[in-house]
């Protein structure tokens, strides 16, 4: 990708960001659920989100205070190993496959959160905690 590319889509996501900040948002969320959110257009292989408000589905992991939470981006290439976790969800569309991307774990604030889009079933959820929690302290072999 050419640095003229790389630099307009660093623009533009410095515009969607300001709108993000300034703007107010009274969304709840909880644990389980699935957002769509805005994860900006960030650096080398750390995640990035797509379209004009660089947006991306985040599973919520922990919900930290009323504002922050521990979110995991999605993506819909399925990978199942240490570092993903694939499952299936249901939307207001029907069925969606999607892979939590568990190595790209980050903080996220609630001012980023867009469109609740699903909930992940408990089963999946405390198989991508615990491969969440081998990322800190991997299982003894």
């Amino acid at each position: 990708m050419s640095h003229t590319i790389v630099e307009s889509q660093f623009d533009e996501w410095k515009s969607t960001k300001k709108k993000s900040h300034y703007k107010e948002n009274n969304v709840g969320f909880k644990e389980r659920e699935i957002f769509w959110a805005r994860i900006g257009q960030n650096i080398g292989a750390e995640e990035y989100g797509k379209g004009n408000e660089f947006q991306r589905p985040v599973l919520i992991i922990r919900k930290l205070t009323s504002h922050i939470f521990i979110g995991i981006p999605l993506t819909s290439t399925i990978k199942d190993n240490d570092y993903f976790h694939s499952f299936e969800y249901d939307t207001k569309r029907g069925k969606f496959s999607s892979t939590a991307m568990i190595l790209q774990l980050k903080t996220f604030d609630k001012k980023r959160l867009m469109t609740r889009i699903g909930m992940l079933n408990k089963v999946d959820f405390e198989k991508v905690v615990e491969k969440t929690k081998n990322l800190f302290i991997p299982p003894t072999k």
